[in-house]
């Protein structure tokens, strides 16, 4: 991977180059920025949709498209980047995410957009394990934690961050501003990546020794199962013959796709590595996080646009409180690892995060920007320091030639965590919305006594403001207070989403428990 090979580079007592230094936080800013995308189309998504005379459903492949296009091309990373060089590979592909998305701006249509949004995804999605692979393979170990908290910054901050910054440039400059957003920061990027990673021959010869059938099995088996996650609450999921047709299909690729990894001299991913137990554990926590990660900031945005009406640069100030202090926080949790236990900072992290979901099911309908400080805060709090020393641990003792293979895996299980956690949070709300509604209309009919009185309040509220018909006055009252009890029944269903979100975060730290110390880590080790 033209990673420093010299045993002085490796050395943990060597001085790391600040040419290294460079290559890592250049890396490091790619990554925010293409996980920011994620998240920053998403608070703009009904500006977008009615700008380009896109339907409310179709809309949601704006966002899909993109997320298919990262998850496939994540595990390709490894391997491309031995083919092209990593140099070449990653710079050009941080050129192809500008143009892309300066390309975004200029859409004019629904299909316009669903392209260049795929083909943006598709270079982005390089630059996330890319700058994971960079930093378990160009710093020494003692170094890597540091490394790890910068990347923690595009993991947990990005996507807290996104829709604040979203939400303030679609209401002030426009939506296009979301995607010219990119430039500035990613010219610096390119910049640093450009001078500091160092030129290396190309490998095509590798493209004929390419696992070909384990890429076309990933590419078909992830793309369906995206694809099924996304369509599946609007199309009443297996009530579809077109979701139960992906459905066959993503598990059928799936299944191939594991048996050509296990049985290939050459496999694209070498999924051994998951049975290392820090790593495999650590894979399953970050799953589990990224249900939570990614459900959360899918939640939260529509809780406060359908409930209390917030625009999007509201909801994104809401928001900043989740992102704004891990940027204070994530820089000084290297130094934390070197004095206490890594596995313990998880276990607390985890566990506030955990708190921070579990502060928000009892919602109401006076639950607005105020009532939501301190659960955002705790959030933070815990995003920040988790993640560092979980990627840390989970990638401790990974060989050079196996990192493309664990930079892929960890980071693909993350997103495809948030994508599970996204359409499960989904199809949960309705459902949960639905059972609320049922049990609150038992209580709420004219056979009861609370029910007529509040009846007649109203009628003879709407005869006093303008309606002169008594029936039209009756039926109105009863319009509101059909209203009422759907809007409570869906406070009450997004508390349930919040609670769950909380149950997978304790999952996660269950897993989080079975980690054990790694040798580099002992006590000393980290100095």
């Amino acid at each position: 991977m033209s990673a420093p090979t010299s045993t002085d580079a490796a050395s943990p007592a060597a001085a790391v180059p600040f040419k290294t230094w460079i290559a890592v936080s250049g890396s490091t800013l790619g990554a925010f920025m293409a996980i920011l995308n994620i998240q920053i189309v998403n608070a703009s998504l009904a500006d977008i949709q009615g700008a380009i005379g896109a339907g409310a459903d179709d809309g949601g492949w704006i966002s899909t498209s993109y997320l298919i296009a990262e998850i496939v091309v994540i595990p390709l990373s490894a391997w491309l980047a031995q083919v092209f060089s990593l140099r070449t590979y990653l710079l050009t592909n941080a050129i192809l995410f500008l143009i892309f998305s300066a390309a975004c701006a200029l859409a004019h249509d629904l299909n316009q957009m669903i392209a260049l949004r795929a083909l943006q995804g598709f270079s982005g999605g390089v630059l996330i394990p890319m700058a994971f692979t960079i930093i378990i393979t160009y710093l020494p170990k003692p170094k890597q934690p540091v490394g790890m908290a910068l990347f923690a910054l595009s993991a947990t901050f990005a996507p807290a961050i996104g829709p604040t910054i979203g939400g303030y440039l679609t209401e002030n400059w426009g939506w296009q501003y979301i995607f010219y957003v990119n430039l500035v920061p990613g010219a610096l990027m390119v910049g640093m990546l450009w001078g500091s990673l160092e030129r290396a021959p190309m490998r095509l010869g590798l493209l004929r020794q390419g696992d070909w059938p384990g890429i076309i099995t990933m590419a078909v088996s992830l793309g369906t199962l995206q694809t099924v996650l996304e369509e599946g609450n609007k199309n009443d999921w297996f009530g579809s013959p077109y979701i139960v047709q992906l459905s066959v299909i993503a598990a059928i690729a799936l299944m191939l796709f594991l048996w050509i990894q296990l049985t290939s001299k050459r496999p694209l991913l070498n999924l051994r590595l998951l049975q290392r137990r820090n790593f495999g554990f650590g894979t399953a926590a970050n799953f589990l996080l990224g249900i939570a990660l990614y459900g959360s900031v899918f939640i939260m945005p529509l809780y406060l646009a359908r409930i209390q009406g917030y625009n999007a640069e509201q909801i994104g100030m809401v928001l900043a409180w989740t992102g704004l202090p891990q940027l204070v926080l994530i820089p000084l949790v290297p130094r934390l690892m070197q004095r206490i236990d890594s596995r313990l900072l998880i276990t607390i992290g985890l566990a506030l995060f955990a708190a921070s979901n579990f502060m928000n099911i009892d919602m109401t309908a006076d639950t607005a920007a105020d009532q939501l400080l301190i659960p955002n805060v705790v959030r933070a709090v815990g995003q920040a320091l988790m993640f560092t020393p979980l990627t840390a641990i989970a990638t401790a003792g990974i060989e050079a030639v196996n990192a493309g293979s664990a930079s892929a895996l960890f980071n693909m299980t993350r997103n495809l965590g948030g994508a599970v956690g996204i359409a499960m949070l989904q199809t949960f709300l309705t459902k949960r919305e639905q059972f609320h509604s049922n049990v609150l209309v038992q209580s709420v009919t004219l056979f009861e006594e609370a029910t007529r009185t509040r009846i007649a309040q109203l009628t003879d509220y709407f005869l006093r403001h303008g309606v002169s018909d008594p029936a039209d006055a009756w039926h109105r009252a009863v319009v509101a207070i059909g209203q009422t009890v759907r809007r409570q029944a869906n406070i009450m269903a997004f508390s349930d989403t919040f609670y769950l979100m909380g149950v997978s975060l304790l999952l996660a730290l269950v897993a989080a428990l079975l980690l054990k110390k790694p040798g580099h880590m002992e006590a000393g080790g980290a100095h």
